[in-house]
């Protein structure tokens, strides 16, 4: 995004340069991504405020309503499970470029943190621990992962149906948040995920079966590039 205003700027990649952990713990930022001039950063993908921290204007366009994220969420998961059936055991191991996320782990990173919403939405809070979980005993092949899929959902759509579920704020590991705000990330985050997994399933060889299209993606806030 910053490439797109004009930005020149340096681009670390943490996982391959531990070292530079200690830039983000000096302003107290548990994790990647974040943008840091001088004293100032911000801290997750946020346009506006990026846009804010480097003097640029940025119109992000309306933001898609609670239920047509929900409605979004519940197309992205389902299309996650497609994909996930479609990987061939002998590529579950494998990684996108400069990652160690495997596409097992990606998948079931999709269906975690989607479901993150709704603990924190229950339990008060969403800690960066929900974007760190890997997927415990007894998920070890892609379908395994997809029945956990359908789990997710399901608790979601449970979730969705109840009064007030998108209303007020929530805590992060990043601050306080509204609910549909956080609601917004969940969803393109989950979406841009799913870019990923699309990506890594043509290394492999293999086409998507029923793929979303730009339009089933319209209005998500995600970055341009598959892998930023």
């Amino acid at each position: 995004m910053l490439s797109s205003w004009g930005i020149t700027f340096e681009g670390v990649d943490v996982e391959a340069t531990p070292d530079r952990l200690a830039d983000l713990k000096k302003f107290g930022i548990p994790r990647v991504p974040a943008t840091i001039t001088g004293e100032r950063f911000v801290h997750g993908w946020n346009p506006q405020q990026l846009a804010e921290l480097v003097g640029v204007n940025y119109d992000g366009g309306r933001q898609l309503s609670p239920d047509e994220l929900a409605r979004r969420l519940e197309v992205i998961l389902a299309a996650a499970q497609r994909v996930i059936r479609q990987v061939p055991r002998e590529h579950l191991q494998m990684t996108g470029p400069g990652r160690n996320r495997s596409v097992r782990d990606l998948a079931y990173h999709v269906f975690r943190l989607s479901l993150g919403f709704r603990e924190a939405r229950e339990q008060g809070h969403f800690p960066a621990e929900f974007f760190d979980a890997k997927p415990p005993a007894g998920i070890e092949s892609g379908e395994d992962v997809a029945r956990y899929g359908d789990t997710v959902r399901e608790r979601l759509r449970e979730f969705f149906g109840k009064p007030g579920w998108c209303d007020g704020e929530t805590s992060t590991f990043y601050g306080m948040q509204t609910a549909h705000a956080l609601m917004e990330r969940t969803t393109w985050h989950a979406a841009q995920h799913l870019r990923q997994l699309y990506w890594l399933l043509g290394r492999m060889g293999v086409t998507p079966d029923k793929p979303l299209t730009d339009a089933d993606l319209a209005g998500l806030p995600f970055p341009k590039e598959v892998w930023s």
